[in-house]
């Protein structure tokens, strides 16, 4: 079964951007912020190559580079393990009548948690907790209302990555990184 969407969706979809650099342009010459920006724009994990030459214009962001590239390393694991929270506490969300039915929604769903942790990375390999964009988000907003996703499993998503990534880290770095995680969960908390 295939799914057509409307021209209206198809313009949210375009319009919904969670990240935005702006705000970097006092830290990072363009050339840094343009890797993000690719990155960003083909919607994908930063490469080696790009955390390398992060690294190499801020070395102080080390660690946070290594970060990133860990969570990014094991980005399939952790969105399964946050997927199967949200099933394990909305056992008929993806049941005829569920939220996250047909099958076609739990995948975007899903497919929805492997960007948000993308765009938590940003933010860690920037070292910065201001990488949204509140007018991509405010289109995020409007694209969930329109396609009726469940907010409270799409919350609860969220703070599963939070939960699995800061597990799989040193003790002394969960503190340090809880504040990326927060900032997406609590604008995600405010759509209406």
């Amino acid at each position: 079964m295939t799914t057509q969407l409307s021209a209206r969706v198809k313009e949210l979809i375009a319009k919904s951007r969670i990240v935005s650099f702006a705000s970097w342009e006092q830290s990072y010459p363009k050339e840094v912020i343009q890797l993000f920006q690719t990155a960003d724009d083909e919607g994908r994990y930063l490469t080696d190559e790009d955390l390398e030459q992060i690294g190499a214009v801020s070395p102080e962001t080390a660690s946070l580079l290594n970060i990133a590239r860990f969570l990014r390393d094991r980005v399939s694991e952790i969105v399964v393990e946050a997927r199967e929270q949200v099933l394990l506490t909305y056992p008929d969300i993806t049941q005829p009548g569920g939220g996250l039915y047909p099958p076609e929604r739990a995948e975007a769903c899903w497919r929805d948690f492997w960007h948000f942790l993308r765009c938590i990375t940003y933010g860690i390999a920037g070292g910065s907790t201001d990488f949204t964009s509140s007018e991509g988000l405010q289109y995020m907003n409007l694209l969930y209302q329109e396609l009726q996703v469940p907010l409270d499993a799409m919350v609860l998503g969220l703070e599963n990555l939070k939960s699995a990534s800061l597990r799989r880290l040193p003790e002394n770095e969960r503190d340090r990184l809880t504040p990326y995680f927060d900032r997406l969960i609590n604008q995600l908390r405010a759509f209406s």
